[in-house]
């Protein structure tokens, strides 16, 4: 029978060591990688566009319904204000983002997050209506100061 080798498992370990650290700095010189092909570009512009969406439907609720009382067809066209109107704002003149002529449609504005603008109306609209009708004689907090 063959004797086995002792391997010292303490000098092994440290040579592997020093191995893996003379790698990891190679790995960390690679530099990352940013795409500016256009679609990128309009996907992080329709990102930005559907999270201030997201925010614009549930703030305007809360200051139409909380702030200003509107109540029935002054709430819808309250609504159909901030969800028609305000992108094209936020777009270009808050973001200012610049569009090519050639591809730019009123669509790319408006079409991101008009699910989630309708959705968070709603239910932040609802929720503030349905507090306030159990407070007597309180519609608005404008209604406080007149």
């Amino acid at each position: 029978m063959a004797k086995h080798k002792k391997v010292d498992i303490r000098k092994r370990r440290k040579k592997l060591i020093k191995e893996k650290r003379k790698e990891l700095p190679k790995q960390d010189v690679i530099p990352k990688k940013t795409t500016t092909k256009p679609f990128d570009l309009r996907l992080e512009k329709e990102t930005k566009l559907y999270w201030i969406r997201a925010a614009t439907g549930a703030l305007s609720a809360l200051i139409g319904r909380l702030l200003f009382g509107f109540i029935g067809w002054f709430l819808f066209f309250w609504m159909l204000f901030w969800w028609l109107l305000f992108p094209f704002i936020v777009s270009f003149i808050i973001l200012k983002f610049k569009y090519d002529k050639e591809e730019w449609t009123w669509k790319n504005i408006l079409m991101p997050g008009i699910g989630i603008f309708f959705f968070l109306f709603m239910i932040v609209g609802v929720v503030i209506h349905t507090t306030l009708k159990f407070i007597p004689d309180f519609s608005s907090i404008l209604e406080l100061f007149l």
